[in-house]
């Protein structure tokens, strides 16, 4: 079997290393959005793809068995793509999203349902601002008046100078996520339900310094998707489609 995976997150990089090793052929496909990106195994193609048309006529030069939607549980657009690609070209679409995070009974949530709902909302919690959601929609809240600490992976272009920008990649270890809050005086924290295991301290860390956090929703995913939250559950559902295309 040859399947082409949309990646560029941790679960995407790990479920390539798993089909590889079970002898699926496997191409990872990567925006390239992001400066030294951890690379997957197996074979990669790097940048777009010229929309949903685009993926489309990539499909249909070069035949794949199935295509894993494993990107960003933000990449709304690059999903859409996907979905009319598959429609298109009639190559089967799984989706693999990693669940969203769950309140605890100690946490003090808020939700918006983006980034401009959340920079309104904003003021009312707090002053000092810890803006975890990387550089895409970070200039929507440059206009709060607040002053905000901006942490992402790369600089946005250009460089924003309404706030105090940090560059890094997780994981993060609770302490120092707790040590970054109490020396910036932080007291409200604004980050996107990503799910991802690698950049939850920052929540514990809130909880523990009793701090309300704002959170952006997920975009919903199109009706009648076939969906898993698990590398696993991925994995499976590539072996039985092989095995059904072998009876």
């Amino acid at each position: 079997m040859k399947i082409l995976l949309l990646g560029g997150t941790g679960e995407a990089r790990k479920l390539a290393g798993v089909l590889t090793g079970a002898g699926v052929e496997v191409m990872s496909s990567l925006a390239g959005r992001t400066t030294d990106a951890r690379q997957p195994v197996g074979e990669v193609r790097t940048g777009g793809f010229g929309g949903a048309d685009g993926l489309a006529d990539w499909l249909r030069d070069h035949p794949v068995d199935a295509m894993i939607d494993a990107t960003h549980p933000f990449a709304a657009t690059m999903t859409a793509h996907a979905v009319a690609a598959s429609r298109d070209t009639g190559v089967p679409l799984l989706v693999l999203r990693r669940p969203g995070w769950t309140r605890g009974p100690d946490d003090t949530w808020h939700w918006a349902d983006s980034t401009t709902a959340a920079a309104d909302l904003l003021p009312t919690l707090g002053s000092r601002v810890f803006l975890t959601i990387g550089r895409q929609g970070l200039d929507a809240f440059a206009t709060t008046g607040l002053w905000t600490l901006a942490r992402c992976v790369d600089a946005p272009e250009p460089r924003p100078t309404w706030c105090t920008l940090i560059l890094a990649r997780g994981p993060f270890a609770l302490a120092d996520e707790i040590g970054l809050l109490r020396e910036n005086s932080i007291d409200v924290l604004v980050t996107k339900d990503s799910g991802s295991s690698q950049t939850a301290a920052k929540l514990a860390a809130a909880r523990e310094l009793e701090l309300p956090t704002l959170i952006i929703r997920r975009p919903p995913l199109p009706a009648g998707l076939e969906t898993v939250e698990s590398v696993d559950g991925a994995a499976q559902w590539v072996m039985r489609l092989s095995h059904s295309s072998s009876t």
